[in-house]
């Protein structure tokens, strides 16, 4: 017996796609590559999707129509082949970095660098492998606050590619804008310019592989946090505020940013700074100069968990000012504050993990 195609796509004629009702040719999900070498044939069907639930019906009732029609002796070979083909996968930036934190704030002023820092430094201290990147691109004030304003770092070649390796003190991998120019001189870009910059910090460094990558953003809402949202999978947000209402009213604003629907970040929680003032000679005393407990009282409004109160201290800022941020300190009340604080954050960011799906990167049309 000689084959010839024709015998094969009236034997397929015969078979109806439980989709459309119709039968395979007039469907039109015979390709045009059926290949005859003796009593051996074979050829494609084209399926909507690979998910299709008639697939394996469909390729069955094939053979069996070839066998019937034509001849039992046909040895039937038949690939599949899909007309949406499955998106490519995106490629995760920095995917040895398991979980990327942003420290936010809807103001300046906050305490927000110095929560970002010592935080960083006590989840070093608690073991984890932790990286801390500057984002605020025109006001950089992490160099400072690690002592290193006269750090640069130099570039490294792994695998091909020239990479920035980010400074490391305290534990902590540090990169931030404030290496790359002079703390004298305002920093004066457009917006573009800015979000290239704060890409190359993110992509072209040697971060290699952290438990935590702690993002300190600038103050407000900006480009530069549609470029970090844009640019990475943010695992969660943790939100600084002071107590006083004007603070609290803009913390709202940081907090809707984050959970608008085409953002979606999870708000891992707030974090009460300068909740109180105590002298270090009056480690008992507590003076409430900015109102008391807002911060906590917005967080139950908002079913937040509040991290940390911490308070105001006059060797906060002298510490953060000398290059020596109070977790490096964590005998002293602040230095335990944000040691509470880091584990607070462990925990609600392994909840977080746990409970909802892994973070994607924002796509803005």
């Amino acid at each position: 017996m000689t084959l010839y195609p024709k015998l094969i796509t009236d034997a397929l004629a015969t078979v109806t796609y439980a989709g459309t009702k119709k039968n395979l040719v007039e469907s039109g999900m015979v390709a045009d590559n059926i290949r005859i070498d003796g009593m051996s044939v074979s050829f494609s069907l084209i399926f909507p999707r690979e998910t299709d639930p008639f697939l394996k019906s469909t390729l069955k009732a094939a053979e069996a129509a070839i066998h019937y029609y034509v001849s039992p002796e046909v040895n039937v070979t038949i690939t599949t082949e899909f007309t949406s083909q499955p998106k490519p996968k995106e490629e995760k930036l920095l995917p040895q970095v398991e979980n990327i934190i942003a420290v936010s704030s809807g103001k300046g002023g906050v305490g927000k660098s110095t929560v970002a820092a010592n935080l960083a430094i006590a989840m070093a201290t608690l073991g984890y492998k932790v990286g801390l990147l500057d984002t605020d691109i025109f006001g950089p004030s992490v160099p400072k606050m690690f002592g290193l304003e006269d750090g640069r770092p130099y570039a490294v070649k792994i695998d091909g590619r020239d990479l920035i390796e980010p400074l490391e003190k305290y534990g902590v991998k540090v990169l931030s804008i404030g290496f790359f120019v002079s703390p004298e001189t305002a920093t004066m870009w457009r917006g573009g310019m800015a979000s290239n910059v704060l890409k190359q910090l993110i992509g072209d460094a040697n971060w290699g592989e952290l438990d935590y990558l702690i993002l300190d953003t600038p103050p407000g809402t900006s480009d530069i946090h549609l470029t970090l949202l844009q640019t990475l999978a943010i695992t969660g947000a943790v939100i600084v505020s002071t107590p006083q209402e004007v603070a609290l009213a803009d913390a709202r604003k940081g907090i809707d940013m984050y959970q608008n629907e085409k953002v979606n970040v999870p708000i891992l929680g707030l974090v009460e700074n300068m909740s109180w003032f105590t002298p270090a000679e009056l480690p008992q005393n507590r003076y409430y100069l900015f109102g008391k407990e807002g911060c906590k009282k917005l967080a139950e409004e908002m079913h937040l968990p509040l991290l940390a109160q911490i308070p105001l201290v006059q060797s906060i800022c002298e510490s953060g000012d000398a290059g020596a941020p109070a977790a490096t300190k964590v005998d002293t009340v602040t230095g335990q504050a944000f040691l509470n604080l880091a584990q607070a954050v462990v925990t609600v960011t392994r909840r977080r993990n746990r409970d909802l799906p892994p973070s994607q990167a924002v796509h803005t049309h």
